[in-house]
């Protein structure tokens, strides 16, 4: 498999080292070393390197192609949702038809004649037609669906609309979904004598050409900044493209050399380790990764001979003992929190709903992510195909407090569409994966996390017109049938009435035209 070459099939790596991108089944953004007799997924990218592996499952044997399976039991065992107009009518029609049948004999028994006892049965018939009945809840939902779409929600049948209103529990991914899934410089610390402006130049420099999401973090500091220069101390200063070589150290970061001046190197806690400078900052470190920030170490390693010589292994040059290596700075990379996600979780739990972070995150990560949302309960290190078993736990934890409690699951990767299936009402990023918003019943087109409590609200509205419609569709009948059986309306009067309750309907649930999501939920 060549460098940057999709993973064809599940496996292992049999020779080389390099990085492996699995956002696509994992939904964490940064990628996973892999070194020889570490296990691969179809579907993943290749890093840099050209690697050897060994294929052991292909097709419907794959991680992919399981998680599929997951997805496909998970929708095959949502039972519909029966309307509960169509539940009343299966009684109201029947019992119509007995009650104008009563009319008609007992009109009859009491005298009347058959023109009569006929008039007032066909009035019951009338003014009881079910139209107000069956147009309660159908007109409700169309006028709610479009509601929500013009906020950006779409609601992908009647089902999701009735069953978001029962929601208690809303369970989040984290990457991507509450997080912008893409990492960002969060911290540095330099050594004395240096500045954050160059610490950051420097890091730059060694990171150009990469396509590793940390050099992209760098690249953007450093614009962020106003590309400031590096100046060597006693040296000119140094720009990415004098570098003599650039290359990448697979499982520990990269390496810049520059003929006749200093080599820089920035990479992981392992390289730092190796090239005995993990003692500088370590207490930093230690304090950002409880954090769930990755660190990394800028190093500059000096001799008495800066030649590179081109026959060595770049681990050879870097731990050769006539190289010193001095710790310049370290950096604390982090995925940043989606604009207005923390505000848009407050308002969650102030509807009553209590919020979980369900993600394949490492639980530092998680917890500290967790704590700034200010999430009810943290679920980390959760494999893709456990994220179906977690949805259905909490939803027998929810219907232990109240029944016929609902989930609702919020995500955007493949890796989330098992969860998204199993829950009651699955939620997807519209900036997420084809996958995740064919599977989820609501997606948000704009990705916005402030459009969650929005899609519940508006399902709440809308069963509240459903019943307010129906206790007006009931209301006529209710005082209609018996004016009607006693002979006191006529077939014209009880078709204008029957028509009336129509309308009522119809007009209550065209007031849900008027939603608008609030404001304090815009641009979250």
């Amino acid at each position: 498999v060549l460098g940057g070459e999709r993973i064809p099939a599940d496996g292992l790596l049999r020779d080389g080292q390099t990085e492996v991108d699995v956002s696509m089944l994992t939904g964490e953004p940064l990628p996973i070393p892999r070194q020889a007799g570490d296990p691969l997924h179809g579907g993943s990218i290749n890093g840099t390197v050209r690697i050897i592996m060994e294929v052991t499952a292909v097709g419907t044997e794959t991680l992919l192609a399981r998680i599929v399976r997951l997805v496909e039991q998970a929708q095959g065992d949502k039972a519909p949702l029966q309307s509960m107009a169509d539940r009343v009518a299966a009684v109201f029609v029947p019992a119509v038809f007995g009650i104008a049948l009563i009319t008609l004999v007992a009109g009859l028994v009491l005298g009347r004649d058959f023109e009569s006892a006929i008039i007032a049965a066909v009035a019951v018939l009338v003014i009881a037609c079910p139209c107000a009945l069956g147009l309660a809840t159908p007109a409700a939902i169309m006028a709610g669906t479009g509601a929500a779409a013009r906020q950006g929600i779409l609601i992908r049948d009647a089902r999701a609309l009735e069953l978001a209103h029962r929601v208690r529990v809303v369970a989040f991914d984290k990457t991507g979904t509450l997080t912008v899934g893409r990492p960002v410089l969060t911290h540095l610390a330099v050594a004395p004598g240096q500045s954050e402006d160059q610490m950051i130049a420097a890091l730059s420099m060694v990171q150009a050409g990469s396509t590793h999401p940390l050099a992209h973090a760098a690249l953007a500091a450093w614009e962020a900044r106003g590309r400031p220069d590096w100046q060597a101390p006693g040296r000119p200063s140094l720009e990415a493209g004098a570098a003599h070589s650039i290359e990448a150290l697979p499982g520990r970061g990269m390496l810049a050399s520059w003929a006749g001046a200093v080599r820089l190197q920035v990479g992981s806690a392992r390289l730092a380790e190796e090239l005995g400078v993990a003692k500088h900052f370590a207490q930093q470190a230690s304090e950002w990764q409880a954090q769930g920030q990755t660190v990394s170490w800028l190093i500059r390693s000096l001799g008495t001979d800066d030649a590179v010589a081109p026959d060595l292994e770049p681990q050879a040059v870097n731990t050769a003992p006539r190289l010193q290596h001095q710790a310049l700075a370290l950096f604390a990379f982090g995925d940043a929190p989606k604009p207005g996600a923390r505000e848009a979780v407050a308002r969650l739990q102030a509807m009553g709903l209590r919020t979980v972070m369900l993600t394949g995150d490492n639980e530092g990560a998680a917890r500290a992510m967790a704590t700034h949302f200010g999430m009810d309960e943290v679920i980390a290190g959760v494999l893709p195909a456990d994220k179906a078993a977690c949805i259905t736990r909490l939803r027998e934890q929810a219907q232990a407090d109240l029944a016929h409690a609902a989930v609702a699951m919020v995500g955007d990767g493949i890796n989330d569409a098992p969860a998204l299936a199993a829950a009651d009402v699955g939620i997807a990023m519209g900036t997420g994966t084809d996958i995740a918003m064919q599977t989820a019943d609501i997606t948000l087109m704009r990705g916005e996390v402030g459009l969650v409590a929005d899609a519940i609200g508006i399902s709440r509205r809308t069963v509240r017109k459903i019943h307010q419609n129906l206790f007006w569709a009931f209301g006529y009948n209710v005082v209609g049938i018996p004016l009607a059986a006693a002979g006191m309306l006529s077939p014209m009067i009880a078709g204008a009435a029957m028509a009336m309750s129509s309308v009522s309907v119809l007009a209550n649930a065209l007031l849900l035209s008027r939603w608008r999501a609030p404001r304090s939920s815009k641009g979250v």
